[in-house]
């Protein structure tokens, strides 16, 4: 990981405030670990709100509309292990790497972030120091922890994505991302199709490139099985969504990782 100097300006997070990221069941006996990098849609006091209005802060900018609730239900279904941030991708984006332009967003989709406008060279290195790095050490120290133990480990993020984008309907019910782990990712999506009546994308509504972290390094540069869940978030803006979709991903993923052992 690269380093930074230390800011020396007073804490971003008041003691009030929730810890930048939560655990979930660390000890589940899963070889599965689940990742939400884009859980909340909270922003530190501090912030102000980024100079958002809440209609804008709440809507998907901000959040993964749903993940959090589906990577709960299938942490408990499957006895695995969860680590998810607790604050808002628009104040750092934890499933971007450290040169990305969107990993502090000046704008997203079409909107103006103006909390992120101009930020000094210590600002960047406080939001990274306070919310990137911890959540980022501990996917780290646990990964590190399975792995001398000699446990399999499959890495899998849970996201949700907007049925339009930028005016584009997008026709999938959900998408699988990968990049080199193409033998559980093809065994997820033929769990998927064989449900009946999804559309199930491949490496859609995105791609795994160099715009992500989670799957390129917690997963494919340990040699792990990783990939990216992606479901469209008005299936899961419900609770009846989350626990049909959570179901239905339980049994999903129990093939696709049985195959792979």
């Amino acid at each position: 990981m690269l380093t930074r100097p230390l800011t020396a300006s007073a804490p971003l997070l008041d003691l009030d405030e929730p810890p930048p990221y939560g655990v979930i069941n660390p000890d589940g006996a899963s070889d599965l670990l689940l990742l939400c990098e884009h859980a909340l849609p909270r922003i530190p006091r501090r912030l102000a709100h980024l100079g958002l209005p809440k209609s804008e802060r709440l809507r998907h900018i901000g959040w993964d509309i749903g993940a959090l609730s589906l990577a709960r239900d299938l942490s408990a279904r499957l006895d695995a292990p969860l680590f998810h941030t607790a604050y808002s991708r628009l104040v750092v984006d934890c499933n971007r790497p450290l040169d990305n332009p969107s990993l502090i967003p000046e704008t997203s989709e079409t909107t103006a972030i103006p909390g992120n406008r101009n930020l000094a060279a210590s600002e960047r290195a406080e939001r990274l120091e306070t919310f990137f790095d911890p959540f980022q050490a501990a996917v780290s120290r646990r990964l590190d922890l399975r792995a001398a133990a000699g446990k399999l480990t499959f890495v899998v993020g849970v996201h949700s994505y907007t049925p339009v984008y930028k005016g584009i309907s997008r026709p999938w019910h959900a998408g699988i991302l990968y990049a080199r782990a193409t033998e559980f990712a093809g065994r997820m999506m033929r769990a998927l199709e064989q449900e009946g009546g999804l559309v199930i994308g491949d490496n859609e509504p995105y791609r795994i490139d160099h715009d992500d972290y989670t799957v390129p390094v917690h997963g494919d540069a340990r040699g792990l099985p990783a990939f990216l869940i992606e479901v469209r978030h008005d299936l899961i803006s419900t609770a009846q969504g989350v626990a049909e979709w959570a179901e239905r991903l339980d049994r999903c993923l129990r093939l696709a990782m049985d195959a792979g052992r």
